[in-house]
Parts: C-alpha cells; structure tokens; sequence
C-alpha cells in the first residue's frame, strides 16, 4: 500500500473520525475567523482608523488573527473536550457535556478580556438571549422532516409580536445607555454610534456636512 493510500485509509476510518474532527474544526475555526474578522477590521480601519496605513494594516492583521486563532482553539478544545467526557461516560453523550465542554472552552479561550474577545462574547450572548423569544409555528423556509430540537432541524423565526417588543426594548436600551451611560458599551459599538448619532450633528461648511467629518 502506497503512502497516498495509507493516509487515505487512516482518514476514512472510523476509528479515527473524532479525532479528526478535532483537527478539521481548529481548520474551519481559523478560516471562519478570518472570513468574520477581516472585512470588519478593514471597515473599522477606513472609517474609525487613526495613523498612518501601515499602522492600521497592523491593526487589522493582529484583530484577524486573534480572532481567526481564538475560534482555532476553542472549536478544537470544545470538540477535545466533549470526546473526554464521551469516553469517560462508556462513549456515551450526555446533554450535559455541550454545555461543560462550552464552558472550559470559553473560559480557556475567551476568558482573556482584550477587544476581540469582548466583540465575541457580546455576539454569542446576544443569540443566546435571543433564543429566548417565543417562536414562531412557521420556520424560516420549507418544513423539515427532521424533529425541531434536532441540529439538523429548520429554525424557527421568532413570532413577529415578540420580536417587534424585542427589538424596539433592544434599540431603546441601547439609545439610552449611549446618551446616559456610554462608557458602558462596547468600544467598537460606541465607535459606529459616534460616528452615527454625534458626528452627524457637527458640520462647518459643504465638504464637512456631504463628504467628511470635521
């Protein structure tokens, strides 16, 4: 058996599959980071930026790869840590295991508090409050046969009055803290309401109130 066919037999076998998996999840963690990271930072770097280009291309690199890296591990540990509870429970998956695996993985990787890491936590904790709103009986595109709890099952969009009280409590919470208490939000939030809602008010002649900002 030639060296080409030895790998491929070893990454075929079942035995190996979750192992594996460990490995393609830290592979697809990284790209996703820089997929979500890269363009954000770019943006951020045009219109926020300060200094020179090749002091914002620095920016850009380091806030891509700590993001693209910290994904890289925490889907390697989550998924690390998941098989060692497997095994330890006979192979057997509780549902318990997700939410321990997630756990140490978001306090070994996320627990760091740097601007990427709190960009992060802040968009995972926002879906999980999310999915707290009562959900539609329509799903978002053609019905499913799989059963609603399971991963490959349809989403349920949030029922419309819900969403509708979610969103205006959401959009007036976060007008209110961003005149009353700003130092609370988040700094790339705060940057985007600044350059929306104060900078807008602010104008000395043509070029300032159609093209640039003071």
């Amino acid at each position: 058996m030639s060296a080409t066919e030895t790998l491929q037999a070893i990454i075929t076998n079942p035995d190996f599959h979750d192992y594996l998996a460990i490995l393609k999840g830290a592979r697809n963690g990284f790209v996703y980071g820089v997929k979500v990271r890269f363009p954000h930072a770019l943006i951020m770097a045009i219109l926020f930026g300060r200094g020179d280009w090749k002091r914002r291309v620095g920016v850009i690199y380091r806030a891509t790869r700590q993001h693209a890296m910290n994904l890289a591990k925490f889907v390697s540990l989550y998924k690390t840590f998941l098989l060692i509870q497997k095994k330890a429970n006979g192979g057997k998956e509780r549902s318990a295991d997700t939410f321990i695996a997630g756990l140490l993985g978001g306090y070994l990787v996320f627990g760091d508090r740097t601007a990427v890491n709190e960009q992060i936590v802040l968009y995972v904790v926002s879906r999980v409050v999310a999915s707290f709103i009562p959900r539609s009986t329509s799903p978002y595109s053609t019905p499913s046969a799989s059963p609603p709890n399971s991963p490959s099952g349809k989403p349920l969009p949030p029922d419309s009055r819900y969403f509708s009280l979610f969103a205006a409590l959401s959009w007036g919470a976060v007008m209110w803290l961003f005149k009353n208490r700003s130092r609370t939000i988040q700094p790339g939030m705060f940057s985007s309401m600044t350059y929306l809602y104060r900078d807008s008010e602010t104008w000395k002649d043509l070029r300032t109130l159609l093209w640039h900002n003071i």
